[in-house]
């Protein structure tokens, strides 16, 4: 592979400057607001397709990092196409009269639920007024004592017809404290016992018998009073429900009428109306002829007159569109409903008027948003909610109930049809756990906008960005920003994302860095917020969050941490991390060290054998170990043992940025060369020996500045970054200005070769036809140096071999 000179980046390279005179306006006071969103064209799209999709299954799921605007967007475009839409119907709940604990939905045009509640209620006073007017009638009064009257003369009659049946026997009829009973008479005058016993035995005999024959008719007679008292009861019954017909009926028209264009309303009315009338003595209380019963047992000790009620469970008389509705807290019963208790005489009651409606419910015709998160850390919010969405029907229905674990008899409501759209906002890996592990998922939910975290560092972007900033500080009453403060915010933006040609899309950090400038600037008396504004809110936030980095930059100063930044050392190297704490994250230097001996080609990751080196680490090592095998081991086995390192680490390694460190070096301990302290490697490598990106690299950079700085610049000092990471710079600074210089470098790497020629100051060499490097270049000090461990390995195996063998000759 051949090689090439590697110099150090120009500063204009090191940090891509957004010149403010390429701005055409002077400050966001003189940019129009804005709520179109920059830089999510493809979620935009997605979110407009899941509102204009009205078949099943087309929900929507929102996903992207945090503060890209994900919630603002879709609730935006939400209220935009809700507000063109017809507000849904209204949802009540009344009792079934025959069914009690299954009270039904009734659905109503918007603004008609309270009306029905409402005149259900001014039914009910004026039928307590009306009832017990119309049963204290004397019309009512003279009916009613008729009828008593005639069951009193007929069973006078019965009874006096038997008495005078036996008056002619001599038998006389008389009542007891007991009843009705028979006795001898003689001269119209009741015989005592004693006096019957003196009568002779024809004549005992004789009353005996007209006695008996005539006990068994009065006791016939006695048996059809309950028959006719059951007809004189059901005669009264008829009369009252004829009297509460009459004082009913035209109070009950009143109300059909306003309801004729609604069949189930009509329905409840007339079983209103039927049960009313059967349980008429509700409205009569303490009457005469046994009317009164007691209350049935009623939340808040109300009377049974609480069934008739009407419960509102969504009202949307005041709604003007669909509703959007947003639930920061989806627990089931938030979501679906709930059925509330009240105690009464130490238990618990309930009846449908305590009903209380769920996000379903309000969202209903309309569109629900929330956390996919919050949803899942609920339980049963989640699978009642796909429940639902798979019905298209909300059952009301409690954990307890649904688990079988309640025995007690509760309310179960009927089902309410829904017609809505839900949103679900989340992070994209729980989007893609959910697609993988839950098949109804793709089912419900086959829209998803997916919000990105950057966008292209245009002109028209940039434009749109300064009107966003604009629209926030009038929003907001901040202070507006000159064209140097959106300039400065640009550059920050794309620092944020690690791209000079991108911007990011987080507008939450962006706002909140807008309102810190604001702060610093209204404490320093400016009218205007300037890029020394935005910068000393960046260097704030910066000092608020950087302790740890100092205290470990301090450890590394005072030698406790031992990274060189001069001299030259065989087999040591310094590598670059980044630390990553909450939103902060700077660069922490580390010495890599690596040994070599005689061996059976083995590369020893020290933190892999330990468990301290993640799966990532591990496979970059076994990159640099298949680039060393096919390099120098095409003539034979590498007999060498090495040994890889990160000195002072004592918390786990991960990621491969530092495989093409650990590569130069192994490299410098085979070659037996020393590398420069003064230079600082990141980078990762394939099985070609090519150097390929990572991340965090400004943060790298900055990290080993600042301990090159804290010692002093020598202007040999330096990083080596992967090539392809030099359109990600986006520097301090004061790196770039020391870089300008001359006082510090940064150099791009394509290959190994250069990286080592660099470290070394040694040519790498390029192999000729026969595989043999040029002398003295470092590829053939290790190409040597393996030879001489495979020479060794020769003699070692030579003078094993069985006397009078010779050892075989290798081509």
């Amino acid at each position: 592979m051949a090689e090439s000179t590697v110099t150090a980046l120009e500063p204009e390279r090191l940090y891509t400057v957004c010149d403010p005179d390429q701005l055409n306006f002077a400050s966001t006071a003189d940019l129009e607001d804005t709520d179109e969103p920059i830089g999510q064209d493809r979620a935009v799209q997605s979110i407009r397709f899941a509102i204009g999709m009205a078949h099943r299954g087309f929900n929507l799921f929102a996903l992207g990092p945090e503060g890209t605007g994900r919630r603002s967007l879709v609730m935006q475009y939400l209220l935009q196409a809700a507000a063109d839409q017809p507000a849904p119907d209204d949802w009540v709940y009344v009792n079934d009269f025959q069914n009690a604990h299954r009270p039904n939905p009734l659905r109503l045009p918007p603004g008609r639920g309270p009306g029905l509640k409402k005149d259900m209620a001014e039914l009910m006073t004026e039928l307590g007024q009306a009832l017990p007017a119309a049963f204290e009638a004397e019309e009512y009064r003279a009916r009613r004592q008729a009828i008593e009257a005639s069951l009193k003369e007929h069973q006078d009659e019965n009874f006096q017809n038997v008495g005078a049946e036996a008056a002619e026997k001599s038998v006389a009829l008389i009542r007891t404290p007991v009843g009705l009973a028979l006795a001898p008479m003689r001269d119209g005058e009741v015989l005592s016992p004693d006096e019957f016993q003196k009568l002779s035995e024809e004549d005992q005999e004789h009353f005996k018998a007209e006695m008996e024959r005539l006990q068994e008719k009065l006791e016939a007679t006695i048996k059809k009073v309950p028959v006719w008292e059951r007809e004189t009861r059901a005669k009264i019954r008829e009369l009252d429900q004829e009297v509460t017909n009459f004082a009913i009926s035209h109070l009950m028209d009143e109300v059909k009428e306003k309801y004729a264009d609604l069949s189930e309303v009509l329905a409840y009315l007339d079983a209103v109306a039927a049960d009313v009338a059967e349980n008429v003595a509700d409205f009569l209380g303490d009457g005469e002829g046994g009317r009164s019963k007691p209350a049935k047992p009623s939340p808040a000790g109300e009377s049974s007159i609480r069934r008739y009620r009407v419960n509102v469970l969504v009202d949307h008389g005041a709604t003007i569109g669909a509703p959007v509705v947003f639930e920061d807290h989806p627990t089931q019963p938030n979501l679906l409903g709930r059925v509330e208790h009240v105690a009464q005489y130490g238990a618990l009651i309930t009846d449908f008027n305590l009903i209380k409606p769920g996000a379903l419910h309000k969202a209903n015709g309309g569109y629900l948003v929330m956390d996919a998160r919050k949803v899942l850390l609920n339980p049963f919010a989640w699978e009642d909610l796909k429940r639902a969405l798979k019905t298209r029907e909300l059952r009301l229905e409690s954990p307890g109930q649904s688990l079988g674990l309640l025995s007690t008899v509760s309310l179960e409501p009927g089902p309410i049809a829904i017609d809505v759209k839900v949103v679900l906002i989340g992070d994209p890996s729980l989007y893609y756990l959910l697609s993988h592990y839950d098949p109804e998922f793709t089912e419900l939910f086959k829209v998803a906008a997916d919000f990105d975290w950057r966008m292209d560092r245009s002109p028209a972007n940039i434009v749109g960005l300064a009107r966003s900033v604009a629209t926030l500080t009038r929003k907001e009453n901040l202070k507006q920003l000159d064209r140097t403060a959106i300039a400065r915010l640009v550059e920050q933006a794309s620092r944020e994302i690690e791209d000079s040609a991108k911007l990011s899309t987080h507008m939450a950090s962006l706002a909140d860095l807008v309102r810190e400038a604001d702060h610093w600037a209204g404490q320093a008396g400016a009218e205007l917020i300037t890029a020394a504004h935005v910068q000393q809110a960046i260097d704030a936030a910066t000092y608020r969050q950087d302790r740890v980095r100092e205290h470990v930059q301090d450890e590394i100063r005072r030698g406790t941490v031992h990274v060189a930044t001069e001299g030259f050392e065989i087999g040591q190297i310094n590598g670059l991390a980044v630390l990553q704490l909450g939103r902060f994250a700077f660069g922490r230097p580390s010495r890599i060290t690596a040994r070599v001996r005689f061996g059976k080609g083995e590369v020893i990751d020290i933190e892999r054998e330990v468990d301290l080196g993640g799966p990532l680490h591990g496979k970059g090592v076994m990159i640099l170990s298949s680039f060393l095998a096919s390099r120098f081991g095409a003539d034979g086995p590498l007999t060498l043992a090495a040994s890889l390192v990160f000195e002072q680490s004592y918390g786990g390694i991960e990621g491969d940025s530092a495989s093409s460190t650990e590569l130069y070096a192994l490299l410098s301990a085979l070659a037996e060369l020393p590398i420069d302290q003064g230079l600082a490697v990141t980078g990762s490598v394939d099985q070609f020996g090519r150097v390929q990106a990572i991340g965090g690299v400004n943060e790298k950079i900055e990290g080993f500045f600042d301990l090159c700085a804290a010692r002093g610049l020598t202007g040999r000092q330096g990083v080596l970054i992967p090539a392809t990471n030099v359109a990600h710079l986006m520097l301090r600074a004061d790196v770039v200005e020391a870089c300008r210089q001359g006082r510090f470098a940064i150099y791009p790497i394509e290959t190994i070769d250069q990286g080592i020629a660099l470290l070394t100051g040694k040519p790498a060499g390029t192999a000729n036809a026969a595989g043999r490097y040029p002398p003295g270049s470092v590829n053939a000090r290790v190409q040597a140096r393996l030879k001489a461990f495979l020479r060794a390995a020769e003699r070692l195996q030579g003078r094993s071999e069985p006397s009078g063998q010779k050892p075989k000759s290798r081509p």
